[in-house]
């Protein structure tokens, strides 16, 4: 696999798959897209694969690693690395202010060609697991593929408008860990979330009552609708319909705008616990009752379809299945197997540390070496207050400027002016239509677009700008664009180095699970991740991007934006998934391993190792820590 010590063998390899029956065409090509072979066609796509990966481990290049690794995946072929052609012209599109373009494979090629540009397939409706088995690959309503050759040219060209970007070291990393997340997201997907089916019925019976025998709300539901209808003194009433709860609260003399919780709360009326209490359980009987159990948890594991930048940000989503808003009730059914544990890890003030490190504000810098960040600038800053010292941080990223923030935030930009105007500056170019970026190359949708995230985490909702730009709402709807944009450059960023750390703990935990217990080689930034994860090529490169992206040379594999671990994930030859150390869930800045109980200790260890390597990479030499906190529990609600 390797070409000399640390290094990464330049071997990559373009695949398209037949969209009937099980084969497909391969070709090696150069890191910058020119072939370094003859295209192969093959009648069985999956062994060719197979015998490739266990022979050379190369970066597979692919229309789409969602169409295309979940087959690969249930035929026991695990790959190292790929680069996701789809997801990565969907961030150069948004780099050139073409966000939101056609981003498929025929697209890219249409426009590669001059061509017209075929639009991308509606997206797929959400179902659980099991009802997807037809064919051998995914084949997407919408154009067929344009071929082997195309998808070379189309990579080539990819390489090409990725060397163009203002910090090409960057822009490589993001394609990188992008490539990786889809392969994570996909195996994530089919190993499963640990779950109790019985534990959750016996949580819904505890807290909903007997489900009706003929599909009606259970019993507890149905006794709280009793009683709210009876302190309205009404003989019926549905409080999960807002507008029969507004016409309620009307007749007893409260005209409210909604019936968000938050609005309820200021009511006094005997109604309101009673429908606090009954949309709080009705939610739960919706989302993640026992309907959605049936539906969703077979085996004993929950396996949602997870979404890659399925928001603006970056963040994932989940196309169906709630995975991202499990109610912390209901996580009591996430259990872990016999003989196992859970590792849960959560990067504590992600998002103000990641100001810290994007904005090079020494003083906050230094603050963010702390284990608590607010607690740091509360002693240097603000008098010991550290409610305070939070609520101007959060205030100056977040956009809260009015009230009891406006002292903080002039103490906070009095003391810490380079933060402070970092987001400042992007707010400003928010609101004058311009585009902001993350630290990597990340970035946010035109002004023409207003962003909005759906409630049930299917990712974001884009709609278009309908503002008068000369009318009186053109004035709030331009600060609305600036808080989006100020907040964009530190969430988004905040995704890169969440994504980053699953790329390099999905490494170690693979050498995890084909070491000896107890025998896993000592972790170092250069045994975490040169020749593995394919984010880092040398140690040279572990110094990071850096401010400038000057050690982007080093730091990428000859601008290979490659990801994966360096064993084919677990097992002999990257084929078959042996028990040990397996990622099972990741939400934001949360990340769940199962793992044998006898590894708790290594995967916890491993975690944090990550943890501070993705900073590393991401920003270099900064004394800026991002400390996670780590609980092993055998119950996911156990943890801390």
């Amino acid at each position: 696999m390797s070409a000399g010590a640390g290094r990464i063998a330049d071997v990559l390899v373009a695949v398209v798959a037949e969209e009937d029956g099980g084969g497909g065409s391969l070709q090696p090509v150069h890191p910058d897209g020119r072939p370094a072979g003859a295209a192969e066609r093959v009648p069985d796509l999956v062994a060719a694969i197979a015998a490739r990966e266990r022979r050379e481990h190369p970066r597979w290049v692919w229309a789409s690693t969602a169409a295309i690794y979940p087959r690969l995946l249930r035929a026991g072929v695990r790959v190292d690395r790929c680069h996701d052609v789809e997801l990565t012209e969907a961030l150069l599109l948004g780099y050139a202010g073409r966000w939101g373009e056609p981003r498929t494979l025929p697209a890219a090629w249409a426009r590669l060609t001059g061509a017209p540009v075929p639009a991308d397939p509606p997206p797929r409706a959400a179902a659980p697991p099991g009802d997807h088995q037809g064919a051998l690959f995914e084949v997407a309503a919408g154009p067929p593929s344009p071929g082997l050759d195309a998808l070379v040219r189309v990579y080539a060209d990819q390489q090409i408008r990725i060397n163009a970007t203002a910090h090409p070291g960057r822009f490589r990393l993001l394609v990188a860990a992008e490539s990786a997340g889809a392969l994570i997201a996909v195996e994530m997907g089919a190993t499963g979330l640990p779950w109790r089916a019985d534990v959750h019925d016996a949580l819904l019976v505890e807290l909903l009552g007997e489900p009706s025998p003929v599909g009606g709300p259970p019993r507890r539901l149905a006794e709280l609708a009793s009683r709210i209808a009876g302190a309205f003194g009404v003989r019926q009433l549905h409080p999960e319909s807002p507008a029969e709860l507004l016409r309620a609260f009307a007749r007893a003399g409260y005209d409210l705008p909604n019936t968000r919780s938050w609005v309820l709360r200021g009511v006094d009326h005997p109604a309101v616990p009673l429908v606090l209490e009954y949309k709080e359980l009705y939610r739960i009987w919706t989302a993640h009752g026992w309907a959605w159990r049936q539906a969703w948890v077979s085996d004993g594991r929950f396996r949602p379809e997870y979404v890659p930048a399925g928001v603006v940000s970056g963040r994932w989503a989940t196309r169906g299945g709630g995975a991202l808003q499990i109610p912390k009730v209901i996580r009591r059914a996430v259990r872990a197997d016999p003989g196992w544990r859970l590792v849960v890890a959560d990067a504590g003030q992600l998002d103000p540390r990641v100001l810290a490190a994007v904005s090079g504000d020494t003083r906050l810098a230094a603050a963010a070496g702390s284990g608590d960040l607010y607690a740091a600038l509360a002693r240097e800053s603000f008098g010991g207050d550290r409610a305070r010292a939070k609520l101007a941080l959060l205030g100056a990223m977040y956009g809260q400027t009015g009230g009891e923030a406006i002292p903080a935030l002039a103490v906070l930009r009095r003391n810490y002016p380079t933060a402070f105007e970092y987001v400042e500056a992007a707010a400003r170019t928010g609101e004058a239509g311009g585009l902001v970026r993350s630290w990597l190359g990340r970035t946010c949708p035109p002004s023409s677009v207003t962003v909005r995230e759906s409630e049930d985490g299917t990712g974001s909702v884009l709609e278009a700008a309908e503002v008068d730009p000369f009318g009186p709402r053109a004035r709030a709807a331009a600060r609305a664009r600036g808080r989006f944009t100020r907040n964009f450059v530190i969430q988004a960023t905040a995704a890169e180095w969440a994504l980053t750390l699953l790329a390099v703990l999905r490494n170690r935990l693979a050498e995890l699970g084909t070491d000896p217990v107890g025998a896993a080689p000592p972790v170092t930034d250069v045994g975490l991740v040169a020749g593995a994860t394919g984010l880092v090529a040398d140690e040279a490169g572990t110094a990071g991007l850096g401010r400038d992206g000057a050690a982007a040379a080093g730091l990428v594999a000859d601008g290979a934006a490659e990801a994966g671990p360096g064993r084919g994930g677990a097992g002999a030859g990257g084929t078959g998934s042996p028990r040990g150390p397996e990622l099972v869930f990741f939400q934001h800045d949360e990340v769940l391993v199962h793992c044998p109980a006898e590894q708790a200790d290594q995967v916890a260890a491993a975690v944090r190792q990550a943890a501070a390597q993705a900073g590393r990479l991401l920003f270099g030499d900064t004394p800026v820590r991002f400390p996670v906190d780590v609980s092993v529990v055998e119950c996911y609600a156990d943890a801390v």
